[in-house]
């Protein structure tokens, strides 16, 4: 049997130690580094379990956390009269920071460096804006799962922001197996 050789690399980089387990003679593996974790929630169900895995990231990779919660104004020109737009912006983003500030005090507890953010337009363009503007290393977020009409209808704002953000998206299902946090 042979000894196993470095893996060629480009000229002038450094070869790449493989991590601890792998096989001999198998491609070099890259360390994955994680500084900021994006967790968009809109305080439902799906969310929150796409905020046990962020916060699960955050912990691993000794990352920052941010929570953002995105304000869609778009029921405004519904027929339901004249609105104080202002005054409804500004209740529904103190609402937000007021929830965003019990989730993190409840799930975040301390646990990672985290931060929380109120924005307002387009849920998918809210999310990749902020994760370009932050810098973040990796958005985790729920999908609620709508298929067939009402996927049509309500869209998928997760669908949208993997085709858009600059970053790793991770989508976690409501309905799959549960994780268990350590």
């Amino acid at each position: 049997m042979e000894p196993s050789r470095p893996n060629p690399t480009p000229s002038g980089s450094p070869p790449i130690d493989p991590l601890p387990g792998t096989a001999p003679g198998a491609s070099p593996a890259r360390r994955i580094g994680l500084k900021k974790v994006l967790v968009p929630v809109d305080f439902s169900g799906s969310a929150r379990k796409a905020l046990d895995y962020g916060l699960a990231f955050a912990e691993q990779f000794q990352a920052s956390l941010t929570l953002l919660h995105v304000i869609e104004l778009s029921f405004l020109g519904s027929g339901l009269g004249e609105i104080e737009v202002p005054l409804l912006e500004t209740e529904l983003r103190q609402n937000a920071g007021q929830q965003l500030d019990r989730l993190m005090a409840e799930v975040v507890a301390n646990r990672v460096p985290c931060e929380t953010e109120v924005a307002v337009g387009r849920p998918w363009q809210e999310i990749t804006e902020a994760a370009k503007a932050r810098e973040v290393d990796l958005i985790v977020m729920g999908t609620h799962g709508y298929t067939g009409l009402r996927h049509v209808v309500m869209g998928s704002t997760a669908e949208r922001v993997v085709r858009h953000a600059a970053c790793p998206v991770l989508v976690v299902r409501e309905r799959e197996h549960e994780f268990v946090a350590a």
